[in-house]
């Protein structure tokens, strides 16, 4: 059996716990939960949970998006006197689209020791069966609530040749893909992955569209946490292609298509009666 790890006194452990099976929890895990002084949680009833779990009995501090900042200082001075700490989330990787990250960047100012003790992330467990490019990545967390500024985040990446990566909750999924097809376009390949690690563990692959169907048929399929990824843009546009579109439909908000087309032709070179063109169809009046 494998000892008890000597920890280093004055250090905060950052400790990945499972996001479903509690059989994920490494050993080296389960050792420094059983050893530190004191855990920083984001949830201390869901932790409890975990420790009854490992039959551990340890304090517990709640540290979550709402009180963070304010532990720095709590944290700091655990540490400073000698203490030894982990930091969880209620799962997966703390900082990953998780609490932490303001406690972490405070303990590193005051020259503490911050060591990781790695885990599961559901973003790295879903690429790993996703059946996407895997040699570049982005991982763009939760999105926006609203629907516009959903739409504008989406806009921004929509030529991002590496495969995205979203988290995503129940109540939004169907919204999130909807609003994906219309900006990503509706050939666009995706994987959406569903309570990972757990029973009822779902993989949905095709065109967003295909997805948003699998998912729309079946009410049991909404519910669960979901990872949201999707292939990169294969024909990217250039940031001046970009640019210069996002131009045009600014100016057609505020002039006639006729004086935004001459705009936009002479600051991009672009053929006058070409653009006038575009800027009718943009309009609808052709």
């Amino acid at each position: 059996m494998t000892s008890v790890p000597l920890l280093q006194p004055g250090t905060l452990y950052v400790v990945a716990t499972p996001i479903g099976n509690l059989a994920d929890l490494s050993e080296r895990a389960r050792q420094v939960l059983a050893a530190v002084d004191l855990i920083a949680c984001e949830d201390t009833r869901h932790t409890q949970k975990l420790l009854q779990h490992l039959g551990l009995k340890k304090p517990l501090l709640s540290v979550h998006d709402h009180n963070e900042r304010d532990r720095i200082e709590q944290v700091a001075e655990h540490l400073t006197n000698g203490r030894t700490m982990a930091l969880v989330s209620d799962a997966g990787t703390p900082l990953i689209s998780d609490p932490g990250y303001p406690l972490v960047q405070g303990l590193r100012q005051k020259q503490l020791t911050v060591t990781p003790i790695p885990g599961v992330s559901a973003l790295i467990t879903a690429l790993s069966a996703a059946g996407l490019p895997t040699d570049r990545f982005a991982f763009e967390g939760f999105l926006p609530h609203k629907s516009g500024a959903k739409k504008e985040r989406l806009e921004n990446v929509a030529q991002e040749s590496a495969t995205l990566v979203f988290y995503e909750s129940k109540h939004r999924i169907l919204d999130t893909l909807s609003v994906m097809a219309e900006v990503f376009g509706e050939e666009r390949e995706a994987c959406v992955a569903r309570e990972l690690t757990k029973t009822f563990e779902s993989f949905y692959h095709g065109t967003l569209p295909d997805i948003l169907e699998q998912l729309q048929v079946d009410a049991d399929q909404q519910k669960g946490e979901f990872v949201v990824m999707v292939a990169g843009n294969k024909n990217p546009q250039s940031n001046s292609a970009i640019n210069i579109d996002k131009l045009f439909r600014l100016l057609l908000a505020e002039l006639p298509p006729k004086k935004a087309a001459a705009i936009v032709a002479e600051v991009s070179g672009e053929n006058k009666k070409e653009l006038y063109q575009k800027a009718l169809e943009i309009q609808g009046k052709v």
